[in-house]
């Protein structure tokens, strides 16, 4: 297949906020490799390149530094399912119809990056958590791990079957004591083994590769010596504690007593949650290391595209709240993407464009040369990863959403947290349930500026420069009207772009629908000029 011809962007276009860098010629490779790096639960700013104070991610700090690692990234929404599908399918939860973590079978799109590689001539393969539609017939080599276990090889350590078991009694709960088998037995570290083993296998064929590592998702748990490489006494500090509940609301009161009544530990060793979670980036850390080093020595660096990223992020005990749950806080939606490998120009300017997980599926779709499939809504990152020009436009906020929709429950339904207990397992409690994820409420960060609105009518705006912990409510504030207007017609516009341009069936005979034939963006096409100057199409 041909690759796709791209019209230049206009001189006009480039008046309205147009940036660009010079970028070094790359070596021709008709078709680099892909391979997309995800961890579960783990949100962005926990790294030296992100500021952070404790280094708990030398490696991919200094792949971020040869490439790009997006400031501004966002899930399309803060739970595992709908956002890997997302990640998958370049669209919203919206339209692809997954809201929630049990209805994975429900995605409605027309072609994803697996079907897209696989029609390009590459080989295919899960090694990692899986988490979406996906089965073993889809790709060519699947190898699937969970939060308490995986696949096992023969050649595995006979440590593994012990380490599985000891997992499992955890009931996803922090882990009080270091886990008293090897590093080999680890799920971070068989999923590398696995990873390592398929880019053997493939020869010199193109492959798709997905390593999707479980942790730091809970359990938190780690050996030593990563178990002492944090120690809980020097963690940095939490942006509050569980007094600050008291400018969350009901339902995040709800979640917390959920979590104090099956597991009280959680609060009281906040700081051992946070060292074992921190512990966990480094033992993930090291193992990307390993991955990245047998790529190179295999000579494969500069033929192979790399984007590392996560589905969504923690609270950390911010808030005296663990895991997820309620809402579309900082903590649950802001996440890290960065991309190095084939094609991608070094630059800390292109970092600040607001990007989200749905920008991942175009993004490789252009780099390996195939059309983008109708239906995607997520933008191509790939001039922007090559320093080409680009619409400032385009990337000025982004938009994010959560909830199964319906009413809140509030404390009049006076819902019992046992609910969400398995009173089979001591301790276990699912944070994602009818009560916290009652509702519907959408996003949008554009600047320092963060609004979020739902069904109600109810509305949060936050200066995330002044108050990054998002405690001070800024909302019908008579000086901040003029924000709040921008972000609401900014949140109007995601609205209404996300919702669903398929099916394209018989009825596209007549009406075909006109897709952008430039990266997937919409500013190529925007007449006018920005508000308040109105056009009328």
């Amino acid at each position: 297949m041909q690759r796709r011809e791209f019209v230049k962007l206009s001189g006009m276009a480039l008046a309205a906020g147009m940036t660009r860098w010079s970028s070094e010629a790359e070596e021709k490779i008709e078709k680099p490799n892909l391979l997309i790096l995800i961890a579960d639960q783990r949100r962005f700013g926990l790294s030296k390149a992100t500021g952070y104070p404790v280094d708990t991610s030398p490696s991919l700090d200094k792949l971020q530094a040869s490439g790009v690692g997006f400031e501004h990234n966002y899930c399309t929404t803060p739970l595992c399912v709908p956002s890997r599908i997302s990640m998958l399918t370049g669209r919203w939860p919206e339209a692809h119809h997954v809201r929630m973590n049990l209805q994975a079978k429900d995605a409605y799109f027309q072609q994803d990056l697996y079907q897209v590689a696989k029609q390009q001539g590459y080989r295919t393969a899960l090694v990692g958590k899986n988490h979406t539609y996906l089965t073993k017939n889809d790709v060519d080599v699947w190898r699937e791990f969970s939060h308490d276990g995986g696949y096992i090889p023969n050649d595995a350590p006979s440590e593994v079957a012990d380490f599985e078991r000891w997992l499992k009694n955890l009931h996803f709960n922090v882990a009080l004591e270091p886990s008293p088998y090897p590093l080999e037995t680890q799920i971070p570290y068989r999923i590398v083994s696995e990873a390592i083993r398929f880019i053997d296998e493939t020869g010199d064929a193109p492959f798709c590769l997905q390593v999707s590592i479980p942790e730091p998702h809970d359990p938190e748990q780690v050996p030593r010596p990563y178990w002492d490489m944090f120690p809980p006494e020097s963690v940095p500090p939490r942006t509050a504690g569980p007094e600050a509940l008291a400018h969350m609301g009901p339902r995040a009161h709800w979640e917390y007593r959920l979590q104090q009544d099956n597991f009280p530990e959680t609060e009281t060793q906040w700081q051992r949650y946070v060292s074992n979670y921190l512990g966990a980036l480094r033992m993930i850390d090291d193992q990307i290391a390993r991955l990245t080093t047998h790529i190179e020595e295999r000579g494969l660096t500069k033929k192979t595209l790399v984007v590392f990223t996560a589905d969504h992020g923690d609270y950390l005990m911010d808030y005296g709240l663990g895991r997820k749950g309620v809402g579309l806080y900082e903590d649950l939606t802001h996440t890290p993407q960065i991309w190095w490998g084939y094609g991608v120009q070094p630059s800390r300017s292109v970092a600040r464009a607001f990007t989200s997980m749905a920008d991942l599926m175009p993004t490789m779709c252009e780099a390996i040369g195939a059309p983008i499939p109708h239906g995607v809504q997520g933008r191509s990152l790939w001039p922007l990863l090559q320093g080409q020009l680009y619409p400032e436009e385009e990337f000025r906020s982004i938009y994010a959403g959560v909830g199964v929709g319906g009413l809140y429950y509030d404390e009049k339904d006076d819902i019992p947290t046992s609910i969400s207990h398995d009173a089979a397992r001591a301790g276990s409690w699912d944070e994602l349930n009818k009560v916290t994820q009652s509702g519907n409420q959408k996003m949008v960060r554009m600047g320092q500026w963060k609004l979020v609105y739902d069904m109600m009518g109810y509305g949060q705006l936050y200066n995330l420069e002044k108050d990054p912990g998002e405690l001070v409510n800024l909302f019908n504030k008579p000086e901040h009207e003029k924000e709040q207007a921008r972000l609401m017609e900014e949140l109007a516009m995601w609205v209404i772009r996300t919702e669903d341009s398929l099916p394209t069936g018989p009825q596209n005979g007549k009406y075909q629908t006109k897709w952008s034939a430039e990266h997937n963006w919409y500013s190529p096409y925007r007449h006018g000029r920005p508000p308040p100057n109105p056009y009328i199409p």
